[in-house]
């Protein structure tokens, strides 16, 4: 038997160990990852990259649906990394497995060469991302996005339990200097609001914030009244309340609301009790996350993730409304001679002109890094006529940037549902397209 290759018929969890710095400066906090794969050495090189960057990792091997549901069900996990395209194994079931376990953990496959279509179909069925052995360097890197967004989600969920809150918990909380409290009559007003409220909001004293009616609209109208005491929505899910307010000097801030209600001597409502978190800072971070893992880090653009979503998001609404929509594919030619002549760094600079021609799409249009020298941009409620325009329009301005070395892109376009109905048919229509053009430019420069 090849060393490389785990037996696929035993239930041995083989466990490799990260820890020999364990604790050191520089250390992430242990880091538990399940890994669905066959071939040990493919494992290593993953451990290798995370040791390079100072995780500390226990990581667990199986290699069959049975070893895995059974891992999942016995164990608490970070990450899921598996192999991509494991024979025997339909090409979504590790997600579908992991989604059956209710256990929130990403999902990043790894193999050898991934047709993007493969993997545009993957991220929508819920993977985190996808990453080829070639580029296996980037894994810690994905790694720490997915970690990063998996405690943001956490410590809202945590939130979330916290603030549903009794009787008892309220008077605990009345004088917290973290949360703010009110007590609203039927009608919205305060009655009663504790310091942390007054300076959250940024008034002077309790009286006046009592002479400010913030809380009418929530109280008064009857979907929002039901969301902050918690009642859950006609598809049985229960989401916080979170709204701007503005404080006393017009600023506004972000805040996110739980209430429960008060009943007096006869057992009737007499009065809510509202908790506010001011959840302001919170927000920007995770935009500020969520912007970092959306974009490309050499060009600025959305990255091949944030694409796959605006796709989706898009076929949602073409067969809501009925109208078409497009997909433009730009690839650079002759990068590689570029790099050749002049270097990466002007090669680099070729693919930043390119994105900031790109850049000055329409504000609902999204450019993105499609892959090393390729580039795609989603022109919503776009015919074949517009979007064919659009392409040479684009093309145009690349050739003509008034820069050097000079550039030429071979652009393809597809259109939605004209070309294909799926993400994958879509891009694989406009990658065909890219590439006869291509083709055809190679074919006089042959002839010249």
């Amino acid at each position: 038997m090849n060393r490389s290759e785990l037996p696929m018929a035993t239930t041995s969890q083989t466990r490799l160990k990260r820890d020999a710095l364990a604790g050191s400066e520089g250390r992430h906090p242990p880091l538990h990852i399940l890994f669905l794969h066959r071939h040990r050495k493919e494992v290593e090189r993953c451990l290798r990259e995370l040791d390079k960057v100072h995780f500390t990792v226990s990581a667990e091997i199986v290699a069959t649906p049975e070893q895995f549901s059974a891992r999942l069900g016995a164990h608490a996990y970070d990450l899921v990394v598996a192999e991509h395209a494991i024979p025997a194994w339909q090409e979504t079931q590790a997600l579908e497995l992991l989604h059956l376990s209710k256990k929130q953990i990403p999902l990043i496959f790894v193999g050898g060469a991934l047709a993007k279509e493969s993997v545009a179909e993957l991220i929508t069925r819920g993977a985190y991302d996808c990453i080829e052995m070639a580029h296996i360097g980037h894994l810690p890197v994905v790694i720490r996005r997915a970690l990063d967004e998996k405690t943001l989600r956490e410590e809202r969920d945590r939130a979330e339990i916290g603030l549903r809150h009794s009787e008892a918990r309220y008077r605990a909380l009345a004088g917290n200097l973290s949360y703010g409290i009110c007590r609203c009559s039927l009608d919205g007003k305060f009655l009663e609001v504790n310091e942390a409220m007054v300076k959250m909001l940024g008034y002077a004293s309790k009286e006046e914030l009592l002479a400010v009616n913030l809380a009418s609209d929530l109280i008064q109208d009857p979907g929002k009244r039901a969301q902050l005491l918690g009642q859950p929505d006609s598809q049985g899910s229960i989401d916080p309340v979170e709204i701007e307010w503005k404080r006393k000097d017009g600023t506004t801030l972000k805040v996110r609301l739980s209430g429960q209600e008060v009943l007096g001597e006869q057992s009737e409502l007499d009065t809510f009790e509202v908790i506010t978190e001011d959840v302001t800072k919170q927000r920007q971070l995770e935009d500020h996350l969520r912007q970092l893992a959306a974009r490309d880090p050499l060009t600025g653009l959305a990255n091949y993730r944030q694409l796959v979503e605006v796709l989706d998001m898009e076929i949602k609404r073409s067969e809501r409304t009925g109208r078409e929509f497009a997909v433009l594919l730009f690839d650079l030619d002759g990068l590689k001679k570029i790099n050749d002549r002049y270097g990466h760094m002007t090669g680099s600079h070729a693919l930043c002109r390119v994105a900031d021609i790109l850049s000055f799409c329409r504000d609902i249009d999204t450019a993105a890094r499609y892959g090393g020298d390729e580039f795609a941009v989603v022109l919503p409620e776009t015919g074949v006529e517009a979007a064919s325009q659009a392409a040479e329009r684009i093309s145009n301005s690349i050739s003509n940037d008034g820069m050097g070395p000079k550039l030429s892109v071979s652009v393809g376009v597809a259109v939605y549902p004209r070309d294909g109905e799926r993400i994958e048919a879509l891009l694989r229509a406009a990658d065909v397209a890219m590439y006869e053009m291509k083709s055809r430019k190679h074919e006089l420069l042959d002839g010249q």
